[in-house]
């Protein structure tokens, strides 16, 4: 039987292949010690206190068809946190709710790149390290990923302007993720002017993924649509976030899309087809979740806890940055796969490897000397397993010195 080739070289999975890296190893661990668990960004953090009562007082919504855009309060509630959020007056025919980030993040390149542009193949710019749907979308519409370094010598943000001219020319697509999975970065008002500038000068779409807005470490990272509608250019940017990490609801799939009215109009009428929208239940709490700051400025004082605690005991190891937003870890170390191994065998402690959420270009890897870490436990989890962390990777004579 004849199979597609486009996702014919796909990786397997970081997860997957994080179990098969550490099949048959046992956790390393010190009579009183448990294994800590520091590779998947799932919120541990409590989720908000009214979520079980609007979920019961909405259950007979099971029963009904949900709309497939979002119900009116939900994407009103939507158009109201971007207006205190970022000062943006978005009407609700621009907001699509999603079942999370990572389904908009596909479906909006199916829906808005081209099959040609310029005359030639499309380019799907992605930052290497990245969130591995990027990939598989550009996949999906046949278009060239071209992965661009986001390492500490960029500022751990792509610098994609230093592309031949060639390149952006057929450029439809930018990703661009801020803070950024993995390493923490946030881009900018100056950033965001200049990719925003050369999207309009090259005429293609930023993507920007935004699910780690509200986790921030001194000031709130600037929004990429505000920006763009502050230089005239609302039209360029399709911008994604959720409830996963700023309400700690992941397992309420739970996101939405905004941008200009012909973007999402494409995108919702692709989704028509194709899309499954969210219960009617999910979408009240939902709704109750975006009109909530509280909960979210409590969950945000925890991780800046957090960041404090890694700064701490991690913040004199050579080329340790602080996070700026977000909850990762981004660590570095001689070889990802090769201290993801010691770690758990002499710790039980388990990081992912860095070179899981990136691509070899030219032969390098820019994610192979680093472990992402994820700082979801509470802070005294976090400390302890930092603590066992730094004893092994940093400290000790296995695993190297970062």
């Amino acid at each position: 039987m004849a199979i597609p080739e486009r996702f014919s070289n796909l990786p397997d999975y970081a997860f997957p292949r994080l179990r098969a890296l550490l099949s048959g190893i046992e956790p390393g661990l010190k009579d009183g010690e448990t294994p800590a668990v520091l590779t998947i960004g799932e919120p541990r953090h409590a989720m908000p206190d009214f979520v079980a009562a609007v979920m019961a007082a909405n259950i007979a919504g099971f029963a009904k068809y949900p709309p497939n855009d979002g119900t009116p309060g939900l994407l009103s509630a939507i158009s109201g946190w971007l207006g205190s959020r970022y000062g943006l007056d978005v009407a609700p025919d621009r907001i699509m709710a999603l079942n999370g980030t990572r389904e908009g993040l596909f479906n909006a390149a199916l829906a808005l790149c081209p099959e040609r542009k310029n005359g030639a193949r499309p380019a799907i710019l992605i930052p290497n390290p990245f969130y591995q749907v990027y990939a598989v979308a550009a996949a999906a519409v046949q278009a060239e990923p071209v992965f661009v370094p986001a390492t500490p010598d960029t500022g751990n943000l792509p610098d994609y302007a230093s592309l031949p001219t060639e390149v952006l020319d057929r450029t439809a697509i930018a990703y661009l993720c801020s803070p950024a999975n993995p390493q923490g970065a946030i881009a900018d008002r100056d950033y965001l002017e200049r990719l925003i500038a050369l999207a309009d000068r090259h005429d293609f779409l930023v993507f920007a993924d935004e699910c780690y807005s509200e986790i921030w470490r001194d000031a709130p990272p600037p929004g990429a649509l505000a920006v763009a509608t502050q230089m005239g250019l609302a039209d360029r940017v399709v911008i994604f976030n959720s409830l996963s990490k700023r309400s700690n609801l992941p397992g309420l799939r739970s996101g939405f899309v905004a941008g200009s009215l012909a973007n999402i109009g494409l995108i919702r009428r692709l989704r028509a087809y194709a899309g499954a929208p969210l219960s009617l239940p999910a979408q009240a709490v939902s709704e109750a979740a975006w009109r909530d700051e509280s909960h979210v400025a409590a969950s945000r004082a925890l991780y800046q806890r957090k960041y404090a605690i890694a700064d701490r005991v991690l913040g004199n190891v050579p080329g340790y940055r602080p996070v700026q937003g977000g909850f990762f870890l981004w660590l570095p170390v001689p070889d990802g796969e090769e201290a993801a191994k010691t770690l758990w065998a002499q710790a039980g402690v388990q990081v992912l490897p860095g070179a899981y959420l990136s691509r070899e270009v030219d032969g390098h890897n820019p994610g192979k000397g680093f472990v992402r870490v994820a700082l979801v436990a509470d802070a005294e989890q976090t400390e302890s397993a930092l603590q066992r962390l730094r004893a092994v990777l940093y400290d000790g004579t296995n695993g190297g010195k970062g």
